[in-house]
């Protein structure tokens, strides 16, 4: 299958921020990582971005996410199917993760802003996100910004990103918006053709991929791969099919918002691999109450999503 104008970027398609499964001593698990990436890879997902939101990346430190992506790369994995979380507060946290994931063959790297102190200006955010490209001083770098305001509490500007390709157009790749507000998914989209925009859940993917955006990298693409898979090749094919998947897979998500979205998830996980160590979340995030779970799979099971 062809994918025509989207072969032109970095990367494209349905991509799944990965759940980061936890052993006993809640440390990251990458024998069950390895696992839950190349289940996603061959579930339908174009590729799998490690730490991020959903992968609760500032729960952990930058030696485990160092240590748990060459586990993952170790486990046949290759690089050019990973996008890597590498936003820090600190910046030197930042280029130390990004210069890892370069080392070890991942170009991709998905980059939140600085984020503890708020209100930030443009001027500030210009001056960490050049400081971190010069001090890597690598062209082969693809950085992906990433725009999640109702976390980071720092969003990331069309001004800001305007001013960052400037700079470094060779290096800027694309955003992940994962605003929630599709006028500014398709803001950007429309501002810069040149990027590749991904919104930050599937259920802007046909409408984004209508108007200029080149996938989705969504949360839910953990537990419905398939399903979210099959509405960017049914846009691809022309097949009449994809606003009937696209309704089927927002339902999906819909069932797994109603609850804490990395909880819920790592529920679902748990069940689907019939391993409860699934449902481990580092502290302060807890797992769901038993009774919210149990809910939860009644209402996938509607849905016809896969429990095993």
């Amino acid at each position: 299958m062809t994918d025509n104008r989207f072969d032109t970027f970095p990367a494209h398609g349905v991509w799944s921020p990965a759940l980061t499964p936890l052993d006993d001593k809640l440390s990251i698990d990458t024998t069950r990582l390895s696992r839950h990436v190349q289940n996603l890879l061959e579930s339908g997902c174009h590729g799998v971005a490690l730490f991020g939101t959903t992968g609760e990346a500032n729960s952990f430190s930058v030696k485990e996410r160092m240590a748990a992506l060459e586990a993952v790369l170790k486990s046949g994995v290759t690089p050019a199917q990973l996008m890597i979380g590498t936003g820090c507060c600190a910046l030197p946290d930042t280029i130390e993760l990004t210069r890892h994931a370069l080392a070890n063959g991942c170009h991709h790297t998905l980059v939140l802003p600085p984020f503890y102190y708020k209100n930030a200006s443009d001027d500030g955010l210009l001056m960490s996100y050049s400081e971190m490209i010069e001090g890597i001083a690598d062209t082969t770098l693809n950085v992906f910004l990433y725009h999640i305001p109702p976390v980071s509490q720092t969003p990331i500007s069309g001004d800001l990103i305007n001013n960052l390709v400037t700079r470094f157009p060779e290096v800027i790749a694309g955003v992940k918006d994962s605003s929630g507000d599709l006028d500014n998914t398709l803001s950007l989209s429309n501002r810069f053709p040149q990027l590749a925009i991904f919104p930050g859940a599937e259920t802007f993917l046909l409408t984004g991929l209508q108007n200029g955006c080149v996938g989705c990298i969504s949360a839910t693409a953990n537990a419905n791969p398939t399903g979210i898979r099959r509405i960017y090749d049914s846009f691809i094919a022309s097949d009449g099919s994809a606003n009937a998947l696209q309704e089927k897979a927002n339902r999906v998500r819909e069932a797994f918002v109603t609850y804490p979205a990395i909880a819920a998830l790592k529920h679902y996980a748990a069940t689907f691999y019939g391993d409860t160590r699934w449902r481990t979340l580092r502290p302060p995030l807890v797992g769901l109450p038993e009774d919210h779970g149990q809910q939860l799979l009644n209402d996938l099971k509607h849905l016809d999503l896969p429990m095993e």
